[in-house]
């Protein structure tokens, strides 16, 4: 599902935090990223999502190499990854409901008409009850807001999950009902993941295999 050959990366030419680095990511299978905070884990994992243009190396998904990064990847590869990040509060606009934020994915590729639906049954499977759906990032926990990131990254069925840092802010139950919920979603659709952190222990237990960080070949 996905390959990264030898990517360096940064925001520095002259000192980029990720130096040739290569992983890889079967169909369906479950990948722990694991190394400590600022070695470069959340870059890689931009990459992986084609958020972040590398200086060097390819980046593969589903067998096919990357066409553009940002704004200039296909749509088809854009929506073949879902990303979760650390921090919900960065990666939610604050002007949105959390049924808005949830639904921005299913509008934007043109799926209005069914957002409403598909919005409801997504916030159900991560544990988000109809009254919070009206609010707004401020007026929710981290737990929750980070309940609607994980719902709209799960919008479009990405046949790749990436969770970056995903429960790095949360206590031990929401957690575990986070990690749950994307278990069951991937029992049900086959997607891959790629879960970076530097809990050891839960990535052990929640991947098929962890990596430490660098990693090569």
């Amino acid at each position: 599902m996905l390959e990264l050959r030898g990517i360096t990366a940064g925001y520095d030419r002259h000192h980029p935090v990720v130096r040739d680095v290569s992983l890889r990511v079967g169909d369906g299978e479950a990948v722990g990223l694991l190394g400590p905070s600022g070695c470069g884990k959340s870059t890689l994992a931009k990459v992986a999502a084609l958020l972040h243009r590398p200086w060097s190396g390819t980046v593969h998904l589903a067998g096919e190499p990357a066409r553009g990064f940002r704004h200039r990847a296909p749509r088809e590869q854009r929506t073949r990854v879902g990303v979760v990040f650390q921090q919900p509060r960065l990666a939610a606009d604050p002007r949105l409901t959390l049924r808005d934020l949830i639904a921005e994915p299913l509008r934007a590729t043109g799926r209005a008409r069914a957002a409403d639906r598909e919005t409801g049954e997504l916030a159900a499977a991560v544990g988000l009850g109809g009254g919070l759906l009206a609010r707004r990032p401020h007026e929710v926990s981290d737990g929750q807001l980070q309940r609607a990131c994980l719902a709209r990254a799960l919008s479009l069925r990405p046949g790749l999950l990436i969770c970056d840092e995903m429960t790095a802010m949360l206590d031990a139950s929401t957690t575990a009902a986070l990690v749950a919920v994307v278990e069951e979603y991937r029992r049900r659709t086959g997607a891959a993941l790629l879960a970076v952190g530097h809990d050891r222990v839960l990535l052990r237990r929640w991947c098929d295999r962890v990596l430490e960080y660098p990693v090569t070949g």
